[in-house]
């Protein structure tokens, strides 16, 4: 068993030296791989680096060759570009020489767009080969835009008639007409290409197609309008020179509103098609010559008024309240057209504001011109002119306060301040108004100065032609009556109320002079007798409370000088006051003035004349009827007075 073991020992050991021999073997067999890879490597690298050597310049020849050939690229592709423009040239102008109409609106529009854009390319490219086409371009471009302004304006006039008759739509409150919403878009579609077109030009220029516009419709708005212009001028004529205008019967105010209507209507249709920026230009523009003949047509109405002041003035206030009406409806819906407006009305409101110191002057000089006065104290025209003339002012409040209160209160009373009183030319608004002054009282103050001015001339022409103081009486009188009767019959009663005492201290003047007769006859009822110093009971004048008077025992007590001076005072008397009598009757008299008058007499007269009779009527004693000096008893003269109402 031990001589086994050893046996297998060494062969176990020969093999395992038998394995580390092919270990060894193969060890070196792969150093000598590596190496000679090593080696490999080397003669690799160097090679590489010969490459490397060579390959270098090539690489940078290629990437020259590369930007040379992306350049031809592009020089032949912008080549084909231009050539493009030019090989569809003859596409293009078939479609333009078409027509919009025959081409299609959209379609057409399309074609000029290329158009511009191949003709932008060329310009752009500069290039001298491509002058002719530029030049053909530009020929088509310009012949596209004058056949598309061309069609805007076939288009507009086809939907544009030569006028209307305004009164139709006013009389059956119709809405005046405008485009239909098919024109809207397709103008509005022409005129904002055209704009594209014209944006870009140095310096601006005006479009077009604006100019197109308000040429068809200025000329369209001008004559529907030249009817009314016309009538407004007619209705002004006068059949009777002295008749007095009334609010309403002048063509003014269906003008403003024909006016009105047609602009608002115009200026809907501006809106539809025209940028916003355009709206106002295009507005004034269209609208011009339509304000130039309302200016013309104003102009004429107010020669016409200055021809006729003391009737016609009124028909500048109603002027004047219409256009400024007009004037601030327009630019409360379109901002425009104020300025126009208010250099049409300049004139005429003028002449509104110098007609009030005009009229206060005209009244004064009327009066003044008087050679002659009634005799028998009647009135005379001119007081009931003046105070219709106030009367119909009346009617005109509105434009009258708003003059009078841009004019200045009181300013009226010379033509110079009038005339300089004047606040701008400018149409004024509500606000542009002091808050705090109150139209209605200056108007008042301006009829109070009428008034006066009136009495004050007709006093001095009184004074002047009557002279006698009791028909100076009767026509001051009679004057304040009547003013005072057409002022409370009226409008003018509100207005004044309150303001009527200027009138009573004429009534005073009126009735101290009509007395004055009164107290040259009632002089003659007054007795001085003197008693004797003894006194004789029926000497004496009653006391008060002293009871009934004994005539007869008065006349017992008189001399016979005393009862001469008594015959004496009824006989002066009795002429007098039949002569008085007579007079108050011939008198022109306006009822509440006799009545005044009679009743200021008897309370003068018939108090002195019972007393006088009470003391004295026993004179007469034992006359017979018709022989005596007491021509009445107190209820004969009492009668007399009532026959004087």
């Amino acid at each position: 068993m031990a001589v086994g073991l050893a046996n297998g020992r060494p062969a176990a050991d020969e093999e395992a030296r038998a394995e580390v021999d092919v270990l060894n073997s193969r060890l070196e067999k792969t150093t000598q791989l590596t190496k000679k890879i090593q080696a490999c490597l080397g003669r690799l690298e160097a090679t590489g680096k010969s490459v490397r050597d060579v390959t270098g310049p090539l690489n940078g020849e290629t990437r020259r060759l590369q930007i040379l050939g992306n350049n031809i690229d592009s020089v032949i592709a912008a080549i084909e570009r231009l050539r493009q423009p030019a090989d569809s040239k003859n596409d293009e102008e078939q479609i333009i020489r078409m027509g919009p109409d025959k081409a299609g609106l959209s379609n057409y529009l399309g074609s000029i767009k290329r158009l511009n854009k191949a003709l932008d390319d060329m310009k752009a490219s500069n290039l001298r080969s491509t002058q002719q086409t530029v030049a053909e371009l530009q020929r088509l471009v310009k012949l596209g835009n004058s056949q598309l302004e061309n069609a805007f304006d076939k288009l507009l006039r086809s939907e544009t008639p030569r006028m209307i008759e305004p009164l139709h739509f006013i009389t059956k409150n119709k809405a005046f007409p405008v485009l239909s919403q098919d024109k809207f878009n397709k103008l509005g579609l022409m005129n904002s290409f055209v704009n594209q077109q014209t944006a870009g030009a140095n310096p601006p220029q005006e479009s077009p197609v604006a100019k197109i516009y308000a040429e068809i419709r200025s000329q369209y708005l001008s004559s529907s309008l030249v009817n009314m212009a016309a009538a407004s001028s007619n209705t002004a004529k006068k059949k009777n020179p002295d008749a007095i205008y009334r609010a309403g019967t002048n063509g003014i105010g269906t003008y403003a509103q024909a006016m009105e209507g047609l602009f608002l209507s115009e200026y809907e249709n501006i809106c539809n098609i025209f940028t916003r920026e355009d709206w106002g230009s295009v507005f004034q523009a269209t609208c011009q010559p339509a304000l130039v003949e309302l200016g013309r047509t104003l102009r004429e109405l107010n020669g016409h008024i200055k021809q006729h002041m003391n009737t016609d003035c009124y028909l500048a206030y109603e002027i004047v309240e219409i256009i400024s009406a007009l004037s601030n409806n327009l630019e409360a819906k379109t901002g425009e057209l104020k300025s126009s407006l208010a250099a049409s009305l300049k004139p005429v409101r003028e002449t509104a504001k110098s007609s009030l110191a005009e009229l206060l002057e005209d009244t004064k000089r009327r009066v003044n011109s008087i050679q002659t006065l009634p005799q028998d104290g009647a009135p005379i025209p001119i007081i009931s002119e003046t105070m219709q003339r106030l009367q119909t002012m009346v009617d005109f409040l509105r434009p009258i306060s708003s003059i009078m209160v841009s004019l200045g209160d009181g300013n009226w009373k010379s033509v110079s301040a009038s005339r300089s009183g004047a606040v701008g030319d400018a149409i004024p608004s509500l606000a542009s108004f002091d808050v705090g002054a109150d139209g209605k009282e200056i108007f008042a103050h301006y009829c109070t100065d009428t008034i006066e001015a009136l009495m004050m001339s007709l006093d001095g022409r009184a004074r002047l032609i009557l002279q006698k103081k009791p028909v100076m009486g009767v026509f001051l009188a009679n004057s304040v009556v009547i003013i005072e009767r057409m002022i409370l019959q009226s409008d003018l009663g509100p207005l004044l109320q309150g303001r009527l005492g200027v009138l009573e201290a004429w009534r005073k003047k009126a009735t101290s002079l009509y007395m004055e007769a009164c107290k040259d006859v009632s002089v003659h009822l007054f007795d001085m007798i003197k008693t004797g110093q003894g006194g004789r009971s029926g000497g004496g004048r009653p006391t008060s409370g002293q009871g009934a008077v004994d005539s007869a025992s008065i006349m017992k007590g008189l001399g016979s000088k005393d009862k001469a001076e008594i015959k004496e005072k009824f006989q002066l008397f009795n002429a007098g006051f039949e002569d008085m009598v007579q007079k108050h009757k011939s008198y022109s008299m306006e009822k509440e003035v006799r009545g005044q008058f009679a009743k200021d007499m008897q309370n003068m007269i018939e108090p002195l004349y019972c007393r006088f009779w009470d003391r004295y009527h026993e004179i007469d004693k034992g006359k017979k009827g018709g022989q005596g000096r007491v021509k009445w008893d107190k209820g004969g003269i009492a009668a007399v007075f009532q026959g004087l109402y």
